[in-house]
């Protein structure tokens, strides 16, 4: 079937709702208000956003749990050894306890430099969404004293950069299931490239690339693009819901 505006909104006004988010790292987000604390647990999850999914929400609600009700203010009094402390035994496929406690502590550092992730982020934003993630990978980076880690990809060195672009996704837009809290134009967004997505946009002729790598992302982001010119990553949660949860859409 040809892919159209008209399809989309059918299965976007229908399914587009957080009784079918589950089970998905971003029902994380949902239960802290304060963007302070929303950005700080959106970047834990995306970040850990690897694997298998139920492994995901076990790391994810593990790496939560000791920070309590705000893991902003629980990030601000804790110093580097209480955090390796705290999660040496912690361990997420190809990410351990150090390295956690390492981007938990650039993530500090940034905050308290800048105020906030969400700051940072929109004074690095001119319109380039490549250049704002690299940007912000580097600063967190550079403030936790390591030069890469399994936590956060490299943006400029062309991979899809999956984990980012679905963070961004959930901070920048607002709706019934992306909960937002930075102020950047949706429009600028990259789609979050997994393998459900891949698929469909293969199965459809949005893109015939085999690699899933940033140009076959800015390739279906330019497709959606012409759809909805202002929000090019509106549809991509209730596109990839079937894959992910099995959901069988009757529209």
């Amino acid at each position: 079937m040809n892919i159209t505006r008209e399809f989309l909104e059918r299965i976007y006004d229908r399914y587009n709702r957080r009784e079918y988010v589950h089970p998905d790292p971003l029902e994380f987000l949902y239960g802290y208000e304060d963007p302070a604390d929303r950005e700080i647990v959106g970047l834990v999850a995306s970040s850990l956003a690897y694997g298998n999914v139920k492994v995901i929400l076990k790391s994810v609600s593990r790496v939560l749990e000791p920070m309590g009700s705000s893991p902003a203010s629980f990030l601000a009094r804790t110093d580097p050894r209480e955090l390796l402390d705290i999660y040496a035994d912690f361990r997420h496929r190809f990410t351990t306890g150090e390295e956690m406690a390492s981007f938990l502590w650039g993530i500090r550092s940034t905050v308290e430099r800048y105020g906030s992730l969400g700051a940072f982020v929109e004074r690095s934003h001119h319109g380039d969404m490549v250049r704002t993630q690299a940007a912000l990978v580097s600063e967190i980076l550079a403030a936790a004293g390591v030069s890469s880690s399994s936590l956060l990809p490299d943006p400029v060195k062309g991979s899809a950069s999956k984990r980012l672009n679905l963070y961004f996704r959930w901070m920048v837009r607002r709706d019934d299931v992306d909960p937002g809290g930075w102020n950047l134009p949706p429009a600028d967004l990259l789609i979050p490239l997994d393998t459900h997505m891949h698929a469909f946009a293969r199965a459809h002729a949005i893109t015939r690339r085999a690699s899933g790598n940033l140009r076959t992302v800015q390739e279906i982001t330019n497709f959606f693009r012409t759809l909805e010119p202002d929000d090019p990553v509106k549809y991509d949660f209730v596109i990839t819901r079937p894959g992910i949860s099995g959901l069988v859409y009757d529209v």
